[in-house]
């Protein structure tokens, strides 16, 4: 692991705050066409009583995306004056801005409303070992406010080997796991909705469902129509450009069943580049500095390269194949 702020002092935009509060919405405007970052990383000074849940929670963070930013910092006890980053600033996620699109590895979401010059993000928390989120293609199907929960024999059985058992129907209140509000997918069996446990958020801790903060998934509650689209994609590096300079953002990539994967991370961060064609042999590339960014996966994006004559880095990238994966086909959690 980097040093703790060895790529924090990397990033372009980088805010000091002096106390932990609100980072204020989740509401950026779009980029300029051709780039492709909002947000500002900021860093504040922790509170005695602050833990990384609740400034997570205060800032619209999810847990894991906190313990990455902050390595080596105690997550229940920060202590006074300590200095935690708030990685604040986001690569949009590659592909069509529109709809809904979920990134697994980075436990976020991200809304782009039609005919509306914003995004708005959030953090989310996703299956959990043996219950992994799909990749998918789907659309919102339904909006139920004060949902009740039927949990499937599934999950039944598995609370029952526990010594938990679970009721038939867990009725619309603080009990119920789905939080306030719930949307339906065109996935059977898979949802968006709040959480009764906000410590779940930005973590894989659902049985393949995707859990907000209940003031979180009530504001999407107000803004998402019916029949949006809902793209979920496992994008562990995601390449961007702002102010005419090329930056990667990476994260712990996860497998086909959303455990944390041991793939070849070169290859990965090969075919990310791939994807981005407009990039492609239109730069030089720090390959010193995006090795080091991929080791971190600290989930903010650092500079890697600017525009010019294509080298020998260049022609790698695009000399080489992508890998093919295949996408995950839905189970039936209703978590």
């Amino acid at each position: 692991m980097l040093p703790r702020f060895s790529v924090v002092t990397r990033c372009l935009a980088l805010t000091a705050a002096i106390a932990a509060g609100s980072a204020g919405a989740t509401e950026y405007p779009l980029p300029p066409p051709g780039e492709d970052i909002v947000g500002q990383v900021q860093v504040i000074k922790a509170k005695y009583e602050d833990t990384f849940a609740d400034l997570g929670e205060a800032n619209d963070l999810g847990y894991l995306e906190m313990i990455a930013a902050n390595p080596g910092v105690d997550a229940w006890l920060p202590g006074a004056g300590t200095e935690i980053v708030l990685p604040t600033r986001f690569i949009l996620p590659p592909g069509p801005r529109e709809g809904i699109v979920i990134n697994l590895p980075e436990y976020r979401m991200y809304y782009f409303p039609k005919g509306q010059n914003v995004v708005y993000t959030y953090p989310i928390g996703i299956g959990r070992e043996g219950w992994g989120s799909p990749i998918s293609q789907t659309k919102v199907t339904g909006k139920i406010p004060n949902p009740t929960w039927t949990p499937p024999a599934s999950i039944k059985a598995e609370h029952a080997a526990d010594g938990d058992p679970l009721p038939n129907v867990v009725p619309a209140g603080p009990d119920n796991p789905l939080g306030p509000f719930k949307f339906t997918l065109g996935l059977p069996g898979y949802l968006i909705h709040g959480s009764n446990k906000k410590f779940g958020i930005g973590m894989r801790t659902s049985h393949g469902c995707f859990r907000m903060y209940n003031f979180n998934v009530l504001e999407l509650s107000k803004m998402v129509p019916v029949g949006t689209p809902v793209r979920i994609i496992n994008e562990p590096y995601k390449f961007g450009v702002s102010g005419g300079k090329v930056y990667i953002e990476a994260h712990t990539p996860l497998d086909a069943k959303g455990d944390p994967s041991a793939v070849d991370k070169h290859t990965s961060v090969i075919n990310a580049m791939l994807n981005r064609p407009d990039l492609n042999g239109n730069m030089q590339m720090n390959w010193d500095t995006v090795r080091d960014v991929v080791a971190a996966e600290d989930g903010m994006p650092v500079e890697i390269a600017a525009p010019g004559v294509a080298g020998s880095s260049s022609d790698a990238i695009i000399s080489t194949a992508p890998v093919k994966t295949t996408p995950q086909v839905p189970v039936q959690p209703m978590d």
